[in-house]
């Protein structure tokens, strides 16, 4: 966008720094960033010594500027800090530093951005400036002579508004031309291998300290609308997962409810500016007045945002980055409730038979603990979770006994940096059968379940403050397990010991939803379906301990089939054409299971139990605890 004076100082009172100050997922290989000066590193020298590139936003009190939102962005994705700075900037090489890969420059236009991109980056004294044109360092563009872009990386695209500060676009055909010279850059990204793009839509025009008030804002706003109208159409047509960015929209609600954002609700926001640079300094918060804070104001000068405004833009990206590492965890809540019910099954299924022809009621109840571990494309989370099983068997003859059970569940899942909230009620029914013959034995049950996923709050960083989106769904699930096992002694020993294999298939499925709020950072998420196929061997064993008491314990090593990363179809509800996939959690490969249990007669017929469970991978750990009471009759 239009670049202040060159030789100009911008004053600011908050620094950030851009280093891994956050364990975070990290699922992109880098971040490569084109653009103009709402994104622009520091390409321009800082002809102060006070820092070695000029950004286009506030500096703090020591003089240091504050970074820009792709940098903050690229911190939380744990992007390594020198990766974060400028590509093509005059002091870096004549400091002998390396480059950065970001790509934006203070003063570009969308042919300028696209030309960053296949052939030359060019930086030069901006339009406005003493010197202006002077060129300061150039070198070939990303893909320029063949070369291919980084499919793991992250792209992040700003630009538009120097096409109307330079006066490229004086009607609705030229803002849709520009648009879609904009969306050309994401065109040549994708065609040069890369994947995941994100792109700002370009903020409202005439809602900046430049226009607002003047008799060309209806005009600019109008010619703002049709420039994004005319790159969204053009997004949609590429084939890659390209991220949107409703700016304009966020920043509309900032001026709706500036306190909600930390911004100051008593100033005219659109109207003044923190450095008084092309606009009026605010009288409160301005660089010169007696309380200056950039923090409470949304501009630094007549058209770029100040720290607030950054941080703002980068926290609404991230919330967008790491949504899916939340929601791929809804199956995974599923599929641990199945697991504690089979595990319950398992457990009841040691009590000893009832006698031929009788039935044996059971009633339990346990609770679940429940972690995972933060991955490359998964949050860290943390549940527990309460159970009630009813259930019953009945003894066919001396081999066989067969039953159902039912159970309902109750799981609440914390995940992410800000403890986001996901609740599931899981009411599951399931019919099994046992056999046993000599030292053969045998176990198999059928499970389908409804899953009511009743309270989905999604919360994250925004600005000062967090939001949170919220939603419901519904689900369903089914699964078979089996063992087959052979006892290495004799049934009338006081110990037993049974080595297994065993043999599982679950399947969940969790209906989409789009949150309830119409918010720029409302997201619509599509069906979620995981399938987990496993294959185990295990040791079952039991002592007597006393003539009414026995401990039995098993351990299980197990396979999982299942374990490609999981993806999740998204798109931001106000821009519903332009979906994207991205990726989130990563079922683990192996698993280890064990359980410990005792089982008490208390009267003959009354069998008291309870027991212990433990499920273990790289990243998941699951713990449950069940006291159960059954009754032959």
């Amino acid at each position: 966008m239009r670049n202040p004076p060159f030789l100009r100082s911008l004053l600011g009172m908050l620094v950030l720094s851009c280093g891994q100050a956050i364990a975070a997922p990290a699922p992109y290989s880098t971040l490569l960033v084109f653009g103009d000066s709402l994104s622009d590193a520091g390409q321009f020298p800082d002809l102060t010594g006070q820092s070695n590139g000029m950004r286009f936003t506030n500096r703090d009190a020591n003089g240091n500027y504050a970074p820009v939102s792709p940098m903050i962005l690229g911190s939380r994705l744990g992007i390594a800090p020198a990766e974060l700075g400028p590509s093509t900037s005059a002091v870096n090489a004549a400091l002998g530093l390396p480059d950065g890969n970001n790509w934006a420059v203070g003063g570009y236009r969308t042919d300028q951005i696209l030309d960053s991109i296949t052939d030359t980056s060019d930086v030069a004294i901006p339009p406005g400036n003493p010197g202006a044109g002077l060129p300061l360092r150039n070198r070939p563009g990303y893909l320029a002579n063949g070369a291919l872009a980084d499919p793991n990386a992250l792209y992040y695209i700003t630009g538009g508004g120097n096409d109307f500060l330079q006066g490229q676009v004086n009607s609705p055909a030229d803002a849709a031309a520009a648009g879609a010279r904009l969306a050309a850059s994401a065109q040549a990204l994708q065609q040069g291998g890369a994947r995941y793009i994100m792109v700002w839509l370009l903020p409202d025009l005439g809602l900046t300290p430049n226009y607002s008030g003047s008799p060309l804002q209806g005009a600019l706003s109008q010619l703002s609308g049709v420039f994004n109208q005319s790159l969204v159409s053009q997004l949609s047509q590429i084939d890659a997962e390209i991220i949107p960015l409703n700016v304009p929209g966020l920043l509309q609600e900032a001026l709706a409810e500036p306190a909600q954002f930390g911004l100051a609700a008593d100033q005219n926001l659109v109207g003044t500016c923190y450095s008084g640079n092309s606009c009026v300094e605010n009288p409160l918060y301005g660089a010169n007045s007696a309380t200056p804070d950039p923090t409470k104001l949304l501009f630094n000068d007549a058209v770029h945002p100040t720290i607030a405004g950054q941080q703002l833009i980068a926290d609404y990206a991230y919330s967008i980055l790491s949504a899916p590492w939340e929601l791929t965890l809804l199956p995974e809540m599923a599929h641990s409730t199945v697991r504690a019910h089979q595990d319950e099954l398992r457990n009841q299924w040691q009590n000893p038979w009832q006698a031929v022809g009788q039935w044996q009621a059971i009633l339990a109840t346990g609770a679940q603990d429940l972690d995972f571990d933060s991955q490359d494309s998964a949050s860290s989370a943390d549940g527990r979770g309460y159970n009630l099983t009813l259930g019953g068997s009945y003894r066919l003859d001396e081999a066989w006994r067969i039953g159902l059970a039912a159970g309902v569940y109750q799981q609440k899942l914390e995940a992410g940096e800000e403890d986001s909230d996901y609740k599931l009620d899981s009411y599951l029914a399931t019919v099994f059968a046992q056999y046993r013959l000599n030292r053969w034995w045998a176990d198999a049950a059928l499970t389908a379940g409804h899953l009511d996923y009743g309270n989905l709050e999604r919360t994250f960083a925004l600005g000062v403050n967090t939001r949170a989106e919220k939603g419901d769904t519904d689900g369903e699930t089914w699964a078979v397990t089996g063992r087959l096992g052979f006892n290495l002694v004799p049934d009338t020993s006081a110990w037993q010991l049974s080595p297994f294999v065993s043999a599982d298939y679950a399947r969940v499925k969790v209906d989409g939803y789009e949150e309830r709020s119409d918010r720029s950072t409302a997201l619509v998420f599509d069906d979620q379906e995981r399938t987990s196929r496993r294959l185990g061997i295990g040791l079952l064993g039991s002592v007597d301990v006393a003539r009414t008491t026995r401990v039995f314990a098993e351990v299980a090593r197990e396979h999982e089939f299942e374990d490609d990363r999981q993806d999740i179809d998204m798109h931001l509800k106000g821009l519903s054409e332009n979906d994207f996939t991205l990726t989130g959690y990563t079922p683990q490969s192996n698993l280890t299971r064990a359980s410990l249990g005792l089982s008490h007669e208390l009267t003959p017929g009354v069998h008291l139990r309870g027991n212990y469970n433990w499920r273990k991978s790289d990243d998941l750990t699951q713990q449950g605890i069940n006291l159960a009471l059954s009754l032959d009759f």
